[in-house]
């Protein structure tokens, strides 16, 4: 379980970081996030490299990216090679793909940090980019950025200050998003439901009856996948919703009634007397062939989705519990790795630049379903001919501004803790265990991550 930190570095106990509003949306606006910062104290500080005077170097001329191509991307990620290539003859860009998801591209990116086999950009998730951080596998972009002249502000303000730390910006955004509710608008429309998603999860189990029937007789009208980066994700909106939460900042407190309410809420979706949810190994491909009626599903599986389903598809907001609820964002930013070259660095960095340009972002977002990463993006004439024609795009960006609430800390700040949340969900959902008993056998595991790789440098 242990992810050892360098001994150097020390970190202090969370500031707020508050997030400016979302100008992209107009009056809608995000709740601040809250991360911890890092110490100053006359120490070297984390992550903190010899400056480099970027006007200096020369970029090199071949670099390579790791990706998992989220959201099925790998033609589109091509494509934008290809556009860089057009604009920047000197430098090559190898794509690789290094894994079928998040956590397999950051488990290869920890075996090859020790050897010359690392990629000069590197996708870095919402669970992985504070571990390499931490570790110091990643470099700062401000200074870099600066030299290029890339405006940062206009990142969705939300999305890069995910990112901050002291001032410094350890990735930039590239395929971020929400979880969504979708749902079969045929079968909707065949069982007599009204043209929405449900606004609570106490309505989609009134409606699930009738749902019943226009669902294979084995299966149920909800489907929903479980696994890393993933089930610990869409369950915040669950756990949320009766009023818990993974931890009150470093605390876990999966042990309150609170908590406990929302693994047995989860648990009896898919054991209790009026089970509504199935287990999908791949619950969007489930609802894409319509075997379920509704799912969670990324908003970057968003495009797929759409062209898979031969039904009309409806998208929502994540329904509400009894104490609201609320989405949490994700998604994967990209970071470059702090032991390769300036050369290497600085072309990584015209790339990435390059990719989350405005048209770039504006074209990622069309063909995935991740929400643009630049404001000028969301409010540029092309994406609005996009939500004005398929307006599910749209319910991505209205939900981030209406109900989107920060993660909580031992998710995406304890190293191992998503898979270790993950490894309790999965006991309430295959095997039916009481919650009480499946958080009881985690949370120590939490705790001993906290205590090794996080405590000792507050």
């Amino acid at each position: 379980m242990s992810h050892p930190v360098p001994t150097r570095r020390r970190v202090r106990r969370p500031s707020t970081l508050v997030l400016g509003a979302l100008a992209a949306v107009g009056a809608l606006t995000l709740t601040a996030c809250t991360a911890p910062g890092l110490a100053s104290d006359g120490e070297t500080q984390a992550g903190e490299t010899e400056a480099v005077d970027w006007s200096q170097v020369e970029p090199a001329s071949e670099i390579t990216w790791w990706s998992n191509h989220p959201g099925a991307s790998q033609e589109v990620e091509e494509e934008l090679i290809a556009r860089f290539e057009a604009e920047h003859p000197e430098i090559s860009v190898n794509l690789v793909t290094a894994g079928a998801n998040y956590d397999e591209v950051a488990q290869r990116f920890q075996a090859a940090s020790q050897t010359d086999a690392l990629p000069d950009l590197v996708i870095s998730s919402d669970v992985w980019w504070f571990r390499y951080h931490l570790n110091d596998q990643i470099m700062p972009l401000d200074d870099v950025f600066e030299h290029l002249g890339s405006d940062t502000d206009d990142y969705v303000s939300a999305f890069y200050g995910d990112y901050e730390y002291e001032g410094q910006h350890w990735a930039a955004p590239y395929a971020r998003s929400t979880p969504l509710f979708y749902y079969n608008k045929d079968m909707w429309e065949a069982a007599g439901l009204p043209d929405r998603g449900p606004e609570t999860w106490a309505e989609l189990a009134e409606w699930s009856a009738d749902l019943e029937g226009q669902v294979a007789a084995d299966s149920k009208p909800f489907g929903l996948s479980t696994g890393p980066s993933w089930a610990a994700w869409w369950f915040e909106n669950m756990i949320w919703g009766q009023g818990g939460q993974y931890s009150d900042e470093w605390e876990t407190t999966l042990d309150t009634p609170e908590a406990i309410a929302g693994g047995e809420f989860l648990r009896d979706l898919f054991h209790g007397d009026d089970a509504i949810a199935t287990v999908s190994e791949d619950s969007t491909v489930d609802f894409s062939a319509g075997v379920v009626a509704a799912t969670i599903g990324s908003t970057g599986s968003l495009k797929g989705i759409l062209d898979a389903a031969d039904f009309e598809v409806g998208t929502a907001f994540l329904p509400d519990g009894p104490d609201g609820g609320g989405v949490p964002t994700g998604g994967t930013g990209l970071a470059i790795p702090a032991s390769r070259t300036p050369e290497q660095q600085l072309a990584a960095a015209m790339f990435l630049q390059f990719i989350t340009d405005t048209e770039q972002t504006a074209y990622f977002s069309q063909n995935t379903g991740y929400m643009p990463v630049r404001t000028s993006a969301i409010e540029s004439e092309e994406m609005q001919a996009v939500y004005e024609t398929t307006p599910q795009f749209r319910t991505a960006v209205d939900q981030l501004g209406e109900k989107a609430r920060s993660q909580d800390w031992i998710r995406v700040f304890v190293p191992g803790a998503d898979q270790i949340l993950t490894e309790g969900i999965e006991e309430i959902v295959l095997r039916g265990t009481d919650p009480k008993t499946a958080f009881e056998q985690i949370t120590p595991d939490i705790e001993t991550a906290y205590r090794e790789n996080v405590e000792p440098y507050l």
